[in-house]
C-alpha cells in the first residue's frame, strides 16, 4: 500500500511570493518576481506544486514582438495561504 501524500509546508519565502501574487489581479511578471528577490527555482517549485501557474503573452513593442512571462496564483495557492492564516490564528489563540 502506498503512503499517503505528505502536505508540504510553505517556507516564509514561498509564502511571501504567494502573498505578492494574491495581491496582483492578473499575476505578476516573472521579472517583477525576480526583482523582489525570488528565484526562478522557487517560482518553478510553486508552479510544479500547483500553487501558481506561468503563462506567456506576446506584446508588440516598437515594431518587435516580445513574450512576457507572468506568474499567477492558483486556487490551491490561495487555499494554502488561507490554511496558513487559520493555523497562525489558532496558534496565537492557544497562547492566550
Amino acid at each position: 500500500m502506498a503512503a499517503p501524500p505528505r502536505k508540504r509546508r510553505l517556507n516564509p519565502t514561498r509564502r511571501q511570493a504567494l502573498e505578492l501574487l494574491a495581491g496582483a489581479r492578473h499575476g505578476a511578471t516573472e521579472h517583477r518576481m525576480l526583482a523582489h528577490g525570488f528565484t526562478r527555482r522557487m517560482l518553478t517549485w510553486l508552479v510544479r506544486s500547483g500553487l501558481a501557474l506561468r503563462y506567456r503573452i506576446p506584446i508588440r513593442v516598437s515594431g518587435r514582438t516580445i513574450e512576457v512571462t507572468y506568474v499567477m496564483i492558483t486556487a490551491a495557492g490561495r487555499r494554502a495561504l488561507e490554511g496558513l492564516t487559520e493555523r497562525a490564528l489558532n496558534h496565537v489563540g492557544r497562547r492566550r
